[in-house]
């Protein structure tokens, strides 16, 4: 039998609105929350973002809201400003009764504004600890006819350092609600929480998704010692040439100055971390998903709220301090049955974190050395000879055959096509690669890492000079 929602126990004109957005099949999460929660129990969801949690808690508390109280009847916390205004939108596209009125509050916008949305009425609050605290200290944000309490992504709560805000508010909400946390993984301080705050509830787990060796091609270059990563990644960016990717680094810090390199090498990229603003947030996110920008470097954080179809790459430029997290990561490529491609910097460090990230995935990543200048060279004309097959099947070509035909009095034509694509291809080339200086990184750590062998691996640099020039000869 298959599931829908109107089996989950919602009612048929919320079954019906789902139905017109698109919505006809209840996720795994969605199918055992949604049912729990519609009977009032407590629920403690275990699933990663993208497996449908915010339809998980939000349709039921929608299903019972009272549109006729103006005060806050629900409240969801969300670690980050991002999450808080996706899941603002999410309730929205859910909710077909203009008389319900949902809030968003965070920091980075103007409390004023917030507080007297707040008095003129709201039943759904979705905010970040930091604000909401600082709503109710206050007392201009009233808890008082609260019946749901939801905690999204409850361990990103942790990581960020927000967990005591979380536990001064619900020492402040009614005892007498209905209480949620969702969360990808489990750690001991939200397990502790759980018990003190839930009442007898229904643990709901979802298996943590596996990468697809199918989708997503995951690789991981080893980074050699005495080699920074920052040096190491231009060679790999080059030869792989990312259409759209997420750069993963582990502080703001990081972000800013991998931007910065990226930048000044001629790369369009561009940093997205806490600093920003959220007006900065949105116009990068903007341009990221009209393609304005190729790739942003993000912090684990931050990127909660980036959300691109398309995303050919992700790039772990730090790797994260979970398998969990890499999971997480790498799943935002290699969507709607597309392949992407997974990229690992790792330094002799790794190994560890290396061997745990296959034995969860349950396969081994294949590992490379950094490119080499020859490489990134002939993957640049093999890509130059696909583009010239393209222009040959076009019809512009035509315009320029007079030029060729003029210049053909004087030069051989082989010798007019090759000095044509080496000029295509010295503009090309990224200003880095074009010095003779250019020295490339190669390591003799060739066994897998997983091997239990640990040779030290021994830096090579080898000096090359440029591409060979093209030269034309007269005839005659």
């Amino acid at each position: 039998m298959t599931l829908s929602f109107q089996s989950l126990g919602l009612s048929e004109a919320r079954v019906q609105h789902l139905e017109k957005i698109g919505f006809t099949t209840p996720s795994a999460i969605q199918a055992q929350a949604i049912p729990h929660l519609l009977a009032g129990r407590d629920v403690v969801g275990q699933a990663q973002t993208g497996t449908g949690k915010t339809a998980a808690f939000s349709l039921p508390i929608l299903e019972q809201i009272d549109l006729n109280a103006v005060g806050v009847q629900a409240l969801i916390l969300t670690p980050t400003r991002e999450l808080a205004v996706q899941v603002s939108q999410a309730i929205r596209t859910f909710n077909d009764e203009r008389r319900l009125h949902i809030l968003p509050i965070y920091g980075g916008q103007a409390i004023d504004r917030q507080i007297m949305r707040l008095r003129q009425g709201v039943q759904v609050v979705v905010g970040t600890p930091g604000r909401v605290l600082d709503l109710l200290d206050r007392g201009d944000l009233k808890l008082n006819h609260l019946r749901w309490l939801v905690l999204d992504e409850a361990d990103e709560m942790l990581n960020m350092g927000f967990i005591d805000d979380v536990e001064k508010i619900l020492t402040q909400v009614p005892t007498e609600r209905h209480t949620a946390f969702f969360s990808a993984t489990m750690p001991p301080s939200i397990r502790k929480l759980v018990n003190r705050f839930l009442r007898s509830p229904i643990t709901v787990t979802i298996e943590q998704p596996k990468a697809a060796p199918s989708r997503i091609n995951q690789v991981a270059y080893m980074v050699p010692r005495g080699c920074t990563k920052a040096r190491a990644l231009q060679p790999i960016l080059e030869l792989e040439d990312p259409e759209s990717a997420l750069i993963f680094v582990r502080t703001r810090r990081a972000a800013a100055e991998l931007t910065s390199q990226l930048q000044g090498a001629g790369h369009s990229v561009d940093e997205y971390h806490g600093d920003l603003s959220q007006s900065q947030r949105e116009r990068l996110l903007h341009r990221f998903r009209e393609t304005q920008v190729r790739w942003v470097v993000a912090t684990d954080i931050a990127a909660r709220g980036i959300h691109v179809d398309d995303l050919t790459h992700v790039i772990n430029y730090d790797l994260p301090d979970s398998v969990e997290n890499y999971v997480h990561r790498i799943g935002r490529t290699g969507r709607a049955g597309k392949e992407g491609t997974a990229i690992s910097l790792i330094q002799p460090l790794d190994r560890r974190k290396l061997r745990d990230i296959e034995r969860h995935i349950r396969q081994s990543l294949e590992i490379r050395s950094i490119p080499t200048r020859a490489m990134i060279e002939a993957r640049h004309i093999e890509k130059l000879q696909a583009q010239l097959r393209e222009a040959l099947a076009g019809e512009r070509m035509a315009s320029f055959l007079p030029i060729v035909a003029q210049l053909g009095e004087e030069y051989d034509s082989h010798a007019i096509a090759a000095a044509a694509l080496q000029m295509i291809y010295d503009r090309s080339r990224p200003t880095w690669m074009q010095s003779e200086a250019y020295e490339d990184i190669v390591t003799d750590d060739k066994p897998r890492l997983n091997s239990g062998s640990k040779p030290k691996p021994v830096k090579k640099v080898i000096k090359t000079s440029p591409a060979p020039q093209a030269s034309g000869s007269k005839n005659g």
